[in-house]
C-alpha cells in the first residue's frame, strides 16, 4: 500500500502571520502611545509642555528635588535626552537646575512655585484618559499593571543578555 504524501509544512503561512503588523504586540503598544500623545496634546499645549516634559513634571510632583540621574532612571531616559528637555523646562520657569556643591557631576532639579502650581492644571489628564478610553478605572489599572509587568520582563531579559 503506498504511503500518503507528507503534508506540506504549514510554517510558511504561519510565519507570515507572525510578521503581520496587526499581530504585533509592540505595534499595538507603539500605536496606543501615539494615540495617547494625540489625546494629551491639546491639554499639554495649554500648559506649554511636551509629553516627555509632562513625564518629568509628574516625576517631580511625586518627589521634588531629584538629580538628572534619578529622573533618567525613573523615566527610562538617558541624560543626553533629559538635559535639553530640562533646560526647556527651566526656561519656562517650571524647574530650576543646580549643580550639587559636593559633587559637581550631579545636577539637581527642583520645581519652582510655578511648576508646583501647574499640577492642578494637569489633573485633567487622567480624567481625559478615563473618558476617552471608554473603560472603567479598574480595567485601566489592570492594563497598566500588565504593561508594567511586560516592560519589566523585557528589561530583565535585555539585562541578562547584556
Amino acid at each position: 500500500m503506498p504511503e500518503a504524501p507528507a503534508a506540506a509544512p504549514q510554517s510558511a503561512p504561519q510565519s507570515a502571520s507572525l510578521l503581520a503588523l496587526d499581530n504585533q504586540l509592540c505595534f499595538s503598544i507603539y500605536s496606543a502611545g501615539l494615540a495617547f500623545n494625540r489625546l494629551y496634546k491639546p491639554v499639554l499645549d495649554a500648559m506649554n509642555l511636551t509629553y516627555p516634559q509632562y513625564l518629568v513634571m509628574m516625576a517631580l510632583w511625586e518627589t521634588d528635588a531629584q538629580t538628572v540621574g534619578e529622573l533618567g532612571e525613573r523615566l527610562f531616559l538617558e541624560s543626553s535626552t533629559l538635559t535639553p528637555l530640562l533646560k526647556r523646562l527651566e526656561a519656562t520657569g517650571y524647574v530650576t537646575r543646580q549643580r550639587n556643591p559636593d559633587d559637581e557631576r550631579q545636577v539637581q532639579i527642583r520645581l519652582t512655585q510655578r511648576g508646583r502650581d501647574l499640577r492642578e492644571q494637569a489633573l485633567v489628564c487622567p480624567s481625559t484618559v478615563l473618558q476617552a478610553s471608554g473603560r472603567s478605572m479598574d480595567e485601566l489599572m489592570k492594563m497598566k499593571e500588565a504593561t508594567f509587568a511586560l516592560r519589566d520582563a523585557i528589561n530583565a531579559f535585555n539585562a541578562a543578555r547584556g
